[in-house]
């Protein structure tokens, strides 16, 4: 068994943002394709949204690292046509953008899905008998193709949310998770499917299949790779793979030296840091950050490793909500010092600042002077020509005389 070497939790922390790719500065000149999928390829993911209050949380995941880009590249890689596809949409985690060389790294899943192991496989059986064979022939005659284009019959009357599902629905959506069918294209954020020998290069396809051990073993790297220092649960959980089977994979790459087992201070249990993880003296970043930020690592990871407590608060009620409806963590140094409740007055062409608040023990004065030069990139690259700020939360005062 390898012994395990203390860690300082600042050097955590330096060390998940320099594998994140913050210690890289931004690019100086045009941003191209190949900055995106150096990012992506880095991180791992790109976590989709579809709330479009600011824009859809995707792009700025990439605006975080590479500052101001064109998002048209983004959609180009994610949803172009024949080879200038390099990401495809899957389950990594959540619904994620990958890097179309993943795809070998999922089909276990796919397989697994259609053994009847996915969380809609109750509905599949309340299809009327045949119903699957029929959607995916019509995928097959006129695709790409929208589930509302092939028809709405299941739906229940008077909305009923986001999961609300036709028949047809229900349908793509088991042809996808299984792999039959992919997203070929994104118009309005509508997802339409079409079957995925057409969407995705034939190179990618024609790759080998690894076997479901060696899959998770290289998703734990690559979950590794990205994080730079984890628990075994945050390895586990960058692609929600099975317990049993990462424990055994994550002790096996231990023992080849590619985890080295740390004690972070103020961690629980075991860590391990990515044997070829860099391992910064100084980290200063300064940016906005997606909600869905893959730095945070999820609701447990966050405040181990910021001592941060991250709030996605769209989803609670307005009366429960403490800092506002649609809240990016700013990032000032090596932590989140602030969040920032944003909006996007595209009519009035002018970035609201819907209320700011400062994290405890900063500097209110320097954080507000900095988060104003990070507000106006984010506004020039929104095409809006003017911030407005309504003074709401600490930082409001501060902000409006920025």
């Amino acid at each position: 068994m390898r012994t395990s070497t203390p860690l300082s939790a600042a050097a955590a922390r330096r060390i998940a943002l320099a594998a994140q790719g913050f210690l890289d500065p931004r690019p100086a000149g045009r941003v191209d394709a190949r900055h995106i999928q150096r990012v992506v390829n880095r991180v791992g993911y790109l976590q989709l949204d579809a709330l479009n209050v600011l824009c859809r949380m995707h792009y700025a995941t990439l605006f975080g690292r590479l500052g101001p880009y064109p998002r048209r590249l983004l959609d180009r890689l994610a949803w172009g046509d024949g080879r200038q596809r390099a990401l495809f949409e899957y389950w990594g985690n959540a619904a994620t953008l990958l890097p179309v060389s993943m795809h070998p790294l999922f089909r276990w899943r796919m397989k697994r899905a259609a053994e009847q192991e996915w969380s809609g496989s109750a509905r599949i059986a309340q299809l009327p008998a045949g119903y699957v064979r029929e959607v995916l022939a019509v995928v097959a005659e006129r695709g790409p193709i929208s589930a509302g284009e092939i028809g709405t019959e299941g739906r229940r009357p008077g909305g009923g949310g986001m999961f609300n599902w036709s028949h047809a629905k229900v349908a793509l959506e088991w042809l996808f998770i299984t792999g039959q069918v992919s997203i070929a294209a994104r118009p309005h954020f509508t997802r339409m499917y079409d079957l995925t020998e057409r969407v995705l290069p034939p190179e990618v396809l024609a790759m080998p299949t690894p076997t479901e051990e060696d899959a998770q073993r290289e998703l734990i790297r690559l979950a590794a790779r990205a994080l730079g220092v984890a628990t075994a649960a945050d390895l586990r959980n960058h692609w929600f793979l099975p317990a049993s089977e990462s424990k055994v994979l994550v002790a096996s790459l231990v023992e080849a030296g590619e985890l080295l087992p740390v004690r972070v201070e103020g961690w629980r249990g075991p860590a391990y840091v990515w044997h070829q993880a860099r391992i910064p003296r100084r980290v200063h970043v300064r940016t906005l950050l997606s909600p869905f930020d893959p730095v945070f690592g999820g609701q447990l990871r966050c405040p181990r490793l910021f001592q941060f407590d991250h709030h996605i608060e769209f989803y609670k009620p307005k009366e429960k909500r403490v800092y506002g409806y649609f809240v990016l963590p700013f990032l000032l140094g090596d932590r989140p010092v602030g969040r920032v409740d944003l909006r996007a007055d595209r009519t009035g062409s002018a970035l609201v600042v819907q209320a700011a608040h400062a994290e405890p023990g900063v500097d209110e004065a320097e954080v507000a002077a900095e988060l104003a030069v990070e507000l106006r990139h984010m506004a020039d690259w929104l095409g809006l020509d003017r911030i407005v700020v309504t003074g709401r939360g600490s930082l409001g005062s501060a902000l409006v005389g920025s």
